[in-house]
């Protein structure tokens, strides 16, 4: 029991001279008509000193299985400047009343006091912590701490552009930018606010400033953003990002759904797929990630595994809440108000007594995936900013991805990131409006919404009531039999095991009729639920994509492109929808397209069912069928 107390005065002793606010590192005294080091080479030179100079590692923040916890993350904010539908309870959350929020000298000190005890980084999380006012300062100020190494910053990437310069200024040294699509429509639906264009804004202004790698989270869920995995990938080419796949994790209110998530082995298998030449990096000591590298590209991808493979035995992290409580695990429900003992005035010995007790408790791992999601834990947003994912948002399959930031001219994905560097390089931000207007003849305003832009397709929104693109090839060879009916009557799946795979697409459209008063809303996007055009375009390619567990004797189809257009037409106050769907296999994909037509044309009357239920769905028929040994099919 004695051997504690003397281990902790001989750390004193130590620190007295080496980690203390006065490390001991020489102090250069600058003379006059001598330069003077610049702020980057001052910093350089303190981190090799302390490398050098290294006392025993706290026993304050060592638990009982020897981890030593130098990963300090602080939430300066529960606020958020997004409202995202996976990130809190759909119901929302009950924010802490600003006196019980830590202020900025608890912060200070706190930070202080594990900094002296040997934590060598400090996150700042939130909430989002770029929307409290005096960030630039706290960084400014942790940036004085002797021993601190890193000072990294985890954000939405909203106000990252305007406020990155001053950020690095004071001495921000990581950055961390959370996105989980490349699909602009999808963004907004996701976070219910614009700001894709701010976001990649952000990305574009830290490469710019020299930050290597400039790190991207993407929380991965299955029906969500799967799909874009290739695209996050793509961006590393000629990018210097390390892409963060993360797999899916339950907290309070986003009721969690072990299907889906995606793991990082089935990440890992569908990269591989593509780029076979995938390595693995070496592992980094107490590092969260297993870290990948394309030869050749620019960047690196890395995936966070804490569902499937858990890192918990080189765990060095521990969290102090936005109002002063300190977590030792994420995943763990078991918090100390370190905030209530500051203000009670705790000496900085008592303060270490409640810390050292905290971490001495940790476990050893945390209590699994299926545990965790019975367990009481806080909503993310109240312990940090990191992209979770709920139930109550529909599961949205892809938007097509092939053209995440509308860029016309880029079809292939082996070039897709080299374009992107090029107009990064030249400082251009993606402009993506997700609702053109035009004038008609008419003068009326009309609105379109689209998935996708091809760089040989009209930019405009197909018009439901438009012919088809191509020539007729004449009426469809028909057959005589039901093939859905075996010799008995009975419904039988058709087999198409010994069909040969060729290229299908099929277009099909909808109209709905809205009369005057909700098309009026909808043109001026005023519905009380949202943007209608959008919401029913997303519902279309989930539909699409679903079409074989709607329709029990449909196969299903791995399509390898949606697109689902709406446009309004003044003339008789309705919604044309046109969808096209494309695949390779052995069996055609007009269901696919049908399903997405219904379904789209449903959701808007879902959306404007409270103005009227004097609409009308209809004309919903398939327009064109490409591929297929019957031959093609093209509506007259």
């Amino acid at each position: 029991m004695a051997v504690r107390p003397v281990s902790r005065m001989l750390q004193r002793v130590l620190r007295s001279s080496v980690r203390s606010c006065s490390s001991g590192a020489p102090v250069t005294q600058h003379h006059p008509g001598e330069p003077s080091q610049t702020a980057a080479e001052e910093l350089s030179r303190r981190r090799q000193f302390l490398r050098e100079h290294a006392a025993p590692f706290s026993a304050f923040l060592t638990d009982s299985f020897g981890r030593q916890h130098s990963y300090l993350r602080i939430s300066l904010t529960e606020k958020c400047n997004l409202r995202c539908q996976y990130c809190m309870p759909e119901e929302g959350i009950p924010l802490t009343p600003k006196a019980d929020l830590l202020t900025t000298e608890e912060i200070l000190t706190l930070a202080r006091l594990f900094v002296k005890e040997g934590v060598d980084k400090i996150r700042l999380t939130g909430g989002e912590p770029l929307i409290r006012p005096d960030v630039v300062d706290i960084v400014a100020q942790l940036h004085q701490l002797e021993g601190l190494r890193t000072i990294g910053i985890t954000t939405n990437g909203i106000n990252l552009a305007r406020l990155l310069p001053q950020l690095q200024k004071a001495g921000l040294s990581a950055i961390n930018i959370s996105l989980d699509t490349l699909v602009p429509a999808k963004f907004e639906f996701i976070v219910r606010r614009k700001g894709f264009q701010k976001v990649m804004a952000g990305i574009h202004k830290a490469i710019e400033l020299g930050y290597s790698p400039v790190k991207v989270n993407c929380v991965v869920m299955r029906g969500l953003n799967e799909d874009e995995l290739l695209d996050f990938v793509a961006l590393t080419e000629g990018l210097p990002l390390d892409v963060r796949f993360i797999e899916y994790m339950p907290f309070d209110g986003n009721r969690w759904n072990f299907k889906k998530m995606v793991s990082y082995k089935e990440m890992l298998n569908t990269l591989q797929q593509q780029w076979p030449e995938l390595e693995k990096l070496p592992e980094e000591e107490s590092s969260t990630a297993k870290a990948f590298k394309i030869p050749g590209f620019r960047g690196q991808l890395s995936f966070i595994t804490s569902m499937s493979e858990h890192f918990c035995g080189t765990c060095n992290r521990l969290r102090i809440t936005a109002d002063g409580n300190l977590k030792v695990c994420l995943f763990g429900n078991s918090e100390v108000s370190l905030r209530d003992h500051l203000r009670a005035g705790a000496s900085e010995e008592e303060l270490l007594r409640i810390i050292g007790a905290a971490v001495g408790r940790k476990k050893r791992q945390h209590a699994g995936m299926f545990s965790i999601a019975q367990m009481k834990n806080r909503p993310m947003i109240l312990i940090e900013l990191l992209l979770m994912l709920q139930d109550s948002p529909p599961a949205i399959p892809s938007i097509s991805s092939q053209d995440p930031f509308r860029v016309q001219g880029i079809r292939h994905r082996g070039s897709f990131s080299n374009q992107m560097m090029i107009l990064w390089k030249g400082g251009w931000v993606p402009q993506t409006p997700l609702l053109a207007q035009r004038w008609l003849g008419s003068s009326c305003p009309q609105r379109h919404c689209s998935s996708h832009l091809n760089s040989d397709a009209n930019p405009k929104c197909l018009s439901a009531v438009s012919r088809a693109p191509g020539s007729p090839s004449g009426p469809l060879p028909t057959s005589d039999q039901l093939t859905h009916v075996d010799t008995t009557g009975r419904a039988a799946m058709v087999d198409v095991g010994g069909k040969p795979d060729t290229e299908r697409v099929a277009v099909a459209s909808a109209m709905v009729l809205l009369g005057p008063v909700a098309f009026k809303l909808i043109q001026e996007n005023q519905l009380k639920k949202g943007d209608a055009l959008v919401v029913a375009q997303l519902a279309g390619v989930q539909a699409a994509k679903l079409t074989s567990q709607l329709i029990p004797l449909c196969h299903h189809v791995a399509l390898s492109h949606v697109q689902v257009g709406l446009e309004l037409d003044g003339t008789c106050h309705a919604v044309g929808i046109r969808v096209s769907c494309r695949a390779r296999g052995p069996t055609g994909v007009e269901m696919e397209a049908l399903t997405a037509a219904a379904v789209a044309a449903l959701t808007v009357y879902d959306m404007c069912k409270a103005v009227s239920r004097d609409i009308v769905l209809g004309e919903i028929k398939l327009l064109s069928k490409t591929g297929g040994q019957r031959g093609d099919f093209q509506r007259t």
